[in-house]
């Protein structure tokens, strides 16, 4: 186990605005491939997800192929137990909204939403936040 705080697994696309906000975060983490093609991670401890958001107007494709071919894994989808999802608000209602369609689908929180690459404010927020979560969650699988 990577400690008290628990194990990040994200996806980025080529812009590298989530994997920029994870950089920052500075928590033990993996990167899924941009290529829902490619080999699926499998992981082995509990996880928070997080994620962009690739909505069209209606709301069409907002979870990225890679994070759903990671999250098809019973496996995966098993240690899963919280999102983070970013997001841009100038799409108003579509706003980060692969998080809410993870969570809704695996049952599991959506712990926070932030805008392109994060503020250090959403920094400072996601780091506490965990550090909470994971002091009051069971970090074995459900």
């Amino acid at each position: 186990m990577t400690g008290a705080r628990g194990h990040l697994v994200y996806f980025s696309s080529g812009s590298g605005n989530t994997a920029r906000l994870v950089e920052k975060l500075g928590l033990p983490a993996t990167r899924l491939p941009l290529s829902a093609a490619a080999p699926v991670p499998l992981v082995t401890e509990p996880f928070v997800l997080v994620t962009p958001t690739y909505a069209d107007g209606e709301g069409r494709g907002a979870v990225a192929k890679p994070v759903i071919a990671f999250l098809n894994l019973a496996a995966n989808r098993a240690l899963l137990r919280g999102v983070i999802a970013g997001g841009n608000r100038n799409f108003g209602a579509t706003f980060a909204l692969a998080g809410e369609v993870i969570a809704t689908k695996c049952n599991v929180p959506l712990l926070y939403r932030f805008e392109l690459a994060g503020t250090e404010t959403d920094i400072a927020r996601i780091r506490s936040g965990l550090d909470q979560y994971w002091g009051t969650q069971c970090l074995t699988p459900a």
